[in-house]
């Protein structure tokens, strides 16, 4: 969050200072009659606006992309069991195999061209559109095609 008392904001609301917290944090302001000249004084001024907004940058991000350990629930915080995480890539396997099983079995009772155009339109996530256009024939043709399979499907299972 922004805060408004900080150097940088202080300063770049005061065009005709440059303002800073010394290390007792004692608002300091440097105006141009500090100056030798108005020249100097700009330059000066320039330099402590980019100085302070690349720090604010900085602390922006660090801010945006960083999260507190207490800040964290417990369950987030801790580290599951070796035992757990095997369970946890044993279950995955045995999900993908069963997922497989399941992919075979359909195929089995669809044509080539039905399980194709099913795969670009459920898994790939192309349009009906998309699928006529790559393969050359009409919207209404993959519509029918993939209407045709789907009733297959639930016809067998």
């Amino acid at each position: 969050m922004f805060n408004r008392k900080s150097s940088y904001a202080l300063n770049k609301k005061d065009p005709n200072a440059i303002v800073y917290m010394d290390a007792n944090e004692a608002i300091i302001r440097l105006t141009r009659e500090d100056f030798a000249s108005e020249e100097e004084f700009l330059k000066w001024k320039s330099l402590s606006d980019a100085d302070y907004h690349a720090s604010e940058k900085e602390d922006h991000v660090y801010a945006n992309h960083t999260l507190a350990l207490d800040e964290l629930s417990e369950e987030a915080a801790s580290i599951p069991a070796a035992d757990v995480c095997m369970e946890q890539a044993h279950d995955r396997v045995a999900e993908i195999r069963r997922s497989t099983q399941k992919v075979t079995q359909i195929r089995k009772h669809l044509t080539d061209t039905q399980f194709r155009r099913m795969w670009m339109y459920f898994v790939d996530g192309m349009t009906i559109d998309e699928i006529g256009k790559v393969e050359g024939v009409s919207h209404q043709a993959i519509s029918l095609n993939i209407t045709a399979a789907i009733r297959k499907i639930k016809k067998y299972f």
